[in-house]
């Protein structure tokens, strides 16, 4: 299974656990472990996203809402790029150094004026704008923009399209789903 599907599985897992009630019991610890505390911050409200996908559920929504109309893109495609990057985890990092909300790589951040990708407010800003160059780059075509966004604009030129990467093209119709859930 590769590191997107393993992810995008916790995800559901996630918003799964969000429904479900959480049984306790009595042999519990009374101190939960750093695995269990970090799961259930995760978990909490304020930074994970509505189980019905509505923008209106997620802790940004607001600053989503913002971005998207400075930048002139889809609020429901911001949202759901940001679902896929980093399922709302203001620290998410990747291994490849990827970071924040957006998941922007430190020379993409440095270029689009964001100091600081852990800020949220920034990370939004700044994936906005990125989204915004990508769709102006390839004449508004959001599967393009979105394989951009995930496999760099070089890769979608040279294959005149989204490119034959089995992680970029899940990771384009994971976005364009998750859009699609959106509503705003």
């Amino acid at each position: 299974m590769s590191v997107e599907a393993t992810v995008a599985r916790v995800g559901e897992l996630s918003a799964m656990l969000q429904t479900a009630p959480v049984a306790t019991t009595a042999t519990a610890p009374a101190t939960p472990s750093t695995f269990t505390a970090q799961l259930a911050g995760a978990l909490s409200p304020a930074t994970a996203p509505a189980a019905s996908g509505e923008t209106g559920g997620t802790a940004y929504a607001a600053e989503i809402a913002a971005a998207a109309a400075r930048h002139g893109v889809d609020p429901a495609l911001l949202t759901g790029l940001i679902r896929a990057e980093s399922n709302f985890d203001p620290n998410a990092t990747s291994p490849a150094g990827a970071q924040g909300l957006t998941q922007l790589m430190p020379a993409t951040a440095a270029g689009l004026g964001v100091t600081n990708p852990l800020d949220p407010a920034q990370a939004i800003e700044g994936g906005a704008r990125y989204l915004r160059q990508q769709l102006d780059r390839f004449g508004g075509d959001a599967s393009k923009a979105l394989a951009a966004y995930n496999a760099g604009p070089g890769a979608v030129e040279r294959f005149g399209g989204v490119p034959p990467y089995e992680e970029t093209q899940a990771y384009v119709r994971r976005v364009l789903s998750y859009a699609s859930e959106t509503t705003t």
